[in-house]
């Protein structure tokens, strides 16, 4: 006999079964039953009339289809004859399944690590839940029913069927490291039973950040003189990674005047480390540079522009310590004669330069004024102090305090022909020269009448006069020739072409007269040529008269 009872069934719950049939009347058809041992069932019994009863299969215990699908009892009938006859019936009692089973997971937490460069559609786990029911009963599907943080909720996604567990987004273990889920197996019963597990996602760190580097404080321009270990600027450096790859370490680059200073973690102090030279260096490219720990490493930069200010340490300095200036005589008052210039590599006011003569010596380098004083001599005479002028020109800056320098110029006054040669009266000394000592200036500069005697028969070659004239000009403008102008041909007397010397150029006669007038021109070399004239007049006398007169 092929018996279905739901799993379900109460204890007390029956199950009537078909009695046996005996041929026999009286108390040899009176039937008795007996059920083989069971502890979920027993046997009770209903009397169909009043001489048969009729048994009922009643549950004693709860059923368990998962613990047993299949009651095999058997049924004994016994009459009441002697000897007693028996028949039997199998009971194949089949339990009808009922959903008293919730999916269960092998595992109750899942703990799965990932890098965090894993790629969307990587598989994260597989979840299994297993239900011990049968048909839809056990029929699981799976969902995800709590996302922690709730962001997760982009991150993965479950197969409904297989349990499969997979990324559908990028992974950042700097936002979030660790990921839990709730997942629910559901079976298909009426009602569904349910079963939880919880996935543990850790996000393993992968070195994708790079070092930033930030400047938090920034003092500029630094002044060139600031002292060494100055700061500059205050520096926050980070690395979003962790252990290895978050670790950093940084330098400058390039490596002086600068460094750098931890302060504290993550912190640094950009220093001075070399005195600075604003005019030699204006400005600073500094890069600070970051590196992590993380294999390959990854690099980052930040760069810092310090402007150098400018201290007033540099004076003017001229190109040249001594100015050689030629100028011509007679400039006008205000002419340029020469330009210098001062440089100063300061800027702004500290840069900013003014001038001022301060007058130095003359004439040789004496100290003086330039008309204090003469000078050394020169051809064709002395020359005045003013033809050579040395002062010193003084360049000042603006700065706080003013610095100085000082050029020394040289000043040599080119001379212009601008004066005629002047005549002078002869000084005593030979006989004839005595004689022209007599002699007064008739007449007005440049110009006179000489006088001189000469004996009769003096032999050629005898100096009756000199003629002196000098040349306030200097050079070729003061070098003077003597020039004999009247009379003309060959005459009695001669002029020594740059001495002046006038003698006989051959005996004197009494045909020679008794006087001879002689005009003289004297000459310089200059550009036009500058002259002046003098008039010479000589006496032919009797030696005893020429000697009385002398």
């Amino acid at each position: 006999k092929n018996l279905s009872i739901a799993e379900s069934s109460l204890p007390g719950s029956r199950f009537p079964l078909e009695g046996a049939s005996d041929a026999d009347i009286g108390a040899n058809a009176q039937l008795s039953y007996t059920l083989s041992p069971s502890e979920h069932f027993s046997l009770d019994f209903q009397k169909s009339n009043e001489r048969n009863i009729e048994p009922e299969l009643v549950l004693t215990k709860s059923l368990d289809r998962e613990t047993l699908p299949v009651h095999r009892l058997v049924l004994t009938a016994s009459d009441g004859g002697r000897p007693s006859l028996t028949g039997t019936m199998e009971l194949m009692i089949s339990v009808v399944d009922a959903n008293d089973n919730p999916p269960q997971f092998n595992r109750s937490v899942y703990k799965v690590t990932l890098p965090e460069s894993a790629a969307v559609g990587t598989l994260v786990t597989r979840v299994n839940a297993t239900d011990p029911d049968e048909g839809s009963n056990s029929e699981v599907t799976y969902t995800v029913t709590n996302f922690i943080p709730p962001s997760g909720r982009e991150v993965i996604s479950v197969n409904a069927n297989t349990g499969e567990i997979h990324l559908t987004a990028a992974l950042d273990f700097e936002e979030i490291s660790i990921f839990d889920f709730r997942i629910e197996a559901k079976d298909q019963g009426t009602p569904a039973l349910s079963g939880h597990c919880k996935v543990v996602l850790e996000v393993l760190d992968v070195n994708d950040n790079a070092p930033e580097v930030w400047v938090t404080s920034l003092s500029v321009p630094v002044a060139e003189d600031a002292s060494v270990g100055t700061v500059v600027a205050l520096l926050s450096v980070s690395d979003r990674d962790s252990g290895a790859n978050g670790r950093v370490r940084c330098w400058v680059w390039p490596a002086s005047p600068f460094g750098l200073e931890a302060t504290f973690a993550g912190s640094y102090s950009l220093v001075l480390r070399e005195a600075l030279d604003r005019e030699r260096v204006s400005e600073y490219e500094v890069e600070v540079r970051a590196e992590d720990g993380g294999a390959p490493p990854l690099r980052a930069s930040r760069g810092v522009r310090v402007p150098v200010s400018d201290v007033n340490d540099n004076a003017p300095a001229f190109a040249q310590a001594v100015y050689t200036v030629l100028a011509r005589e007679n400039n006008a008052a205000g002419a340029e004669l020469a330009r210098l210039w001062a440089r100063d590599p300061d800027e702004a006011g500290n840069g900013r330069v003014s001038y001022s003569v301060w007058e130095g010596g003359v004439g040789g380098g004496a100290a003086g004024s330039s008309s204090a004083s003469l000078s050394g001599a020169a051809a064709g005479g002395w020359r005045p102090a003013s033809s050579y002028v040395s002062f010193e020109v003084r360049a000042v800056d603006a700065g706080e305090p003013p610095l100085c320098g000082n050029a020394t110029v040289q000043l040599f006054v080119l001379d212009e022909n601008d004066n005629a040669p002047a005549l002078l009266l002869p000084a005593a000394g030979s006989a004839a020269e005595a004689g022209a000592a007599a002699a007064e200036a008739s007449s007005g500069p440049g110009s006179g009448t000489l006088w001189a005697w000469a004996a009769w028969g003096a032999p050629a070659g005898q100096v009756v006069a000199k003629i002196r004239a000098v040349d306030a000009d200097s050079g070729y403008n003061a070098w003077l020739r003597y020039e004999l102008w009247e009379p003309r041909g060959k005459g009695p007397f001669r002029v020594g072409l740059y001495s002046g010397e006038v003698s006989t150029a051959r005996p004197l006669e009494e045909a020679d007269g008794p006087r001879q007038r002689l005009l003289i021109v004297v000459r310089d070399h200059g550009e036009p040529a500058r002259s002046a004239t003098a008039t010479l007049s000589v006496s032919l006398l009797e030696a005893a008269e020429a000697a009385l007169a002398a």
